[in-house]
């Protein structure tokens, strides 16, 4: 018995990329994309996605929750790490030294600088609400009101 690998990881994926796109976030899948996008004025929420149970079952509801809120991001991106490996690096080339590259993991840019994170140790064994409790503090320190 054989099993198609991409066939198996398509599905998978498609069905999370349309979960965040639904949900108003951009895929950025190139580096050129990543480029265009970290460059827009204003606040950037990163939300780097993956196949892992957390990334479904607390990440990306959280993602979807979060953005419910009196302050928010002016832009909602995703990059999908193991998937979208050229566009994913590119976007940790964004987030410093100190950040260690994790997936699922949320990264809060202002005009191109990374200014708060929240790594997968926050996410995984976390429920979700307190992830979204952790990003709306975040936005409300750096994003304005809508």
């Amino acid at each position: 018995m054989t099993m198609d690998f991409n066939f198996y990881m398509d599905d998978i994926t498609g069905q999370a990329r349309s979960e965040m796109e639904a949900g108003g976030y951009e895929q950025l899948k190139t580096a050129d994309e990543v480029e265009a996008a970290f460059k827009r004025p204003g606040t950037t929420l990163v939300m780097v996605n993956s196949v892992c149970g957390c990334a479904g079952g607390i990440a990306r509801p959280a993602a979807l929750h979060a953005i419910h809120s009196d302050k928010r991001p002016d832009h909602l991106v995703t990059v999908f790490a193991g998937q979208d490996k050229e566009a994913t690096a590119q976007a940790r080339m964004h987030f410093g030294d100190y950040h260690l590259p994790s997936s699922p993991s949320f990264v809060l840019m202002k005009d191109g600088e990374l200014v708060a994170e929240v790594g997968r140790h926050e996410i995984e064994g976390h429920d979700p609400m307190s992830v979204v409790t952790n990003l709306q503090e975040q936005f409300d320190q750096h994003c304005e009101e809508l």
